[in-house]
């Protein structure tokens, strides 16, 4: 692991910082590396608002898109809500439905089938909007690249909404309306909204014709939230009010389709993280093992009794993309390590047998082996489709477009896209993505990193210090929890390897002349035992954490490294 420690904020903007808020020091370093430096922001960091969200109709073509869905109401058409098969997608599809069937019987649903119309919008849905009398699609997180489809579903006299957040092409679609905050032209001010959230943004701009607010939107927040953990997108801006929000809304009073999914697990108070591990892989699941319908129908349903149902197929789902993804995994590394491709700069690897729905999560898998830009390749008709998925720092979408050549389609973000070709063309593109990522990338980011953001000494680490900590969550890109670095750290001598496979390390810190004692948890770090014993001073690179034993609550430093002591 590479640790970088963050560079030391100006003094005079964290000396101010402290005097405004009345924090500490280190409090206030953390909260100028993540923007905030004034009383005002700390106010909307600590305290979001949804009054702080944007006018919906800053974003372009918003105005057309609502026009567009009260002409359809006003008309009695049918109106087809598509969306992806991904979690993103198929919580945008029940947001979107479910407020639109408030105003208007004539609501419908379609996702695509991963395995026989793939990503984003499909001639078989267009076909199914045109042989059931449906002259509005509403595509949500997709549809910025379907620029043929689009026009084609004009001449058959089918309009199309976009909702969408992936890059444009050169061309944008000639649809009624394309909201993408991502378009060059679109000058609303928070660019890195997920598709859910511009489903969201699409929902408040027609509440706001009836004189509602943000505020009567709540019980769509829950999805929302889920989404944004889902798609990794940065917790800032508009997406910490609406995570923060939704957060509230899943702990409290979630809709009943996640309540089922919750009433699975025994946890008290979610956070995002949760969201991420628990929520999202059983919504996924739906389109990964079975068909995308499954989830959209789960997160929609209203009767309790019939959510249960269906969050218990789900979950059989989700156990099923368990073993599969981690069979898949195995084939692959040995794949890797019998073509001794181990020293590449990139991983391609490929079996037309792999299940099409999991090789997303195989390819972040073999990252935890090998720290490399990843593709997963499975047949998919007669076609070779993949999954990309990148390292940090490195955007393995541009990679993909410098490699076209041996491309049929491909789409996505920074560090995850998807992509097509035609099986001749699998080697040339394989040597020609190691060359491009060869030529490009920066050989130190092919190390994992380790972004420290304080050095604090273990007595630091107080009840106080940690609630004001809480205050920071929700957590993700651009808002990561907290790390921070202790030198001179020592295992009061108890330390020991735990797990059923003694994989992880736990232990006592403390440090010398300190009377400070913290439990430890390094969850992988079981090697690096002999690092702490016999007194040895190391260096720790850690979260704080709370433990949760017997009803008692107490605070632990979650390891993510140790080093010897320099």
């Amino acid at each position: 692991m590479r640790w970088t420690l963050k560079t030391e904020p100006p003094k005079e903007k964290v000396k101010a910082l402290q005097e405004a808020l009345q924090v500490d020091a280190i409090t206030a370093k953390l909260l100028v590396h993540r923007g905030v430096d004034n009383y005002e922001d700390a106010k909307r960091f600590f305290r979001p608002s949804l009054e702080d969200l944007h006018d919906p109709f800053l974003m372009k073509d918003m105005d057309r898109a609502v026009a567009r869905i009260e002409k359809a109401i006003a008309n009695k058409e049918n109106i087809l809500v598509y969306g992806d098969y991904d979690v993103d997608g198929t919580t945008s599809v029940a947001l979107m439905s479910s407020y639109l069937k408030t105003k208007h019987n004539l609501v419908y649903t379609y996702i695509p089938n991963r395995y026989d119309e793939g990503y984003g919008i499909s001639y078989k849905g267009i076909n199914f909007a045109l042989e059931n009398d449906f002259s509005l699609i509403i595509a949500l997180d997709c549809g910025i690249k379907s620029v043929d489809k689009v026009a084609h579903a004009k001449t058959l006299g089918i309009d199309f909404i976009i909702c969408d957040h992936h890059r444009p092409g050169d061309e944008i679609p000639d649809a009624a309306a394309v909201l993408d905050p991502k378009r060059e032209d679109c000058n609303y001010p928070f660019k890195e909204l997920c598709g859910c959230g511009v489903g969201f943004k699409l929902i408040q701009a027609l509440a706001s014709k009836e004189g509602k607010t943000a505020e009567d939107l709540t019980e769509y927040l829950d999805l929302v939230a889920t989404a944004i953990g889902a798609d990794i997108v940065p917790i800032d801006g508009e997406n910490r009010v609406l995570a923060y929000f939704g957060l509230i809304v899943i702990n409290t009073n979630p809709r009943s389709g996640i309540k089922a999914i919750l009433d699975q697990v025994e946890k008290t108070t979610l956070t995002i993280t949760d969201v991420v591990f628990i929520v999202a892989p059983r919504i996924n699941a739906a389109g990964r093992m079975k068909h995308g319908n499954y989830a959209v129908t789960l997160l929609s349903e209203e009767e309790p009794d019939m959510a249960k149902k269906y969050a218990a197929e789900i979950n059989e789902y989700n156990l099923d993309r368990r073993e599969t993804d981690k069979r898949i995994t195995e084939e692959a590394l040995k794949q890797i390590e019998e073509q001794k491709e181990q020293n590449r700069l990139t991983t391609v690897v490929f079996n037309e047998d792999w299940h099409k729905g999991v090789i997303g999560i195989v390819a972040s898998r073999l990252i935890e082996t090998y720290y490399r830009p990843t593709l997963v390749f499975t047949k998919s008709g007669n076609k070779l489709a993949a999954s990309a998925r990148s390292v940090k720092g490195f955007d393995i979408y541009n990679a993909l477009g410098n490699c076209k050549e041996h491309i049929e389609q491909f789409g996505g973000h920074k560090y995850a896209a998807g992509l097509t070709l035609e099986p001749e063309n699998y080697e040339a593109f394989k040597k020609a993505f190691e060359d491009e990522v060869s030529k490009t990338i920066d050989r130190d980011l092919l190390t994992p990193e380790i972004k420290i953001d304080a050095q604090i000494d273990l007595d630091d680490i107080t009840p106080k210090f940690h609630r004001i900590l809480k205050q920071f969550a929700p957590f993700g890109p651009s808002n990561m929890t907290p790390v921070f670095l202790s030198e001179n750290v020592m295992d009061t001598g108890y330390g020991k390897c735990v797990g059923a496979d003694k994989t992880h390390l736990r232990l006592t810190a403390t440090q010398p002349e300190s009377a400070t004692k913290i439990v430890c948890i390094g969850f992988g770090l079981g090697k690096k035992i002999n690092k702490i014993t016999d007194g040895k001073l190391f260096r720790a690179a850690y979260s704080i954490d709370e433990n949760e034993w017997n009803g008692n609550i107490s605070l632990q430093l979650k390891l993510r490294d140790i080093k010897k002591q320099k």
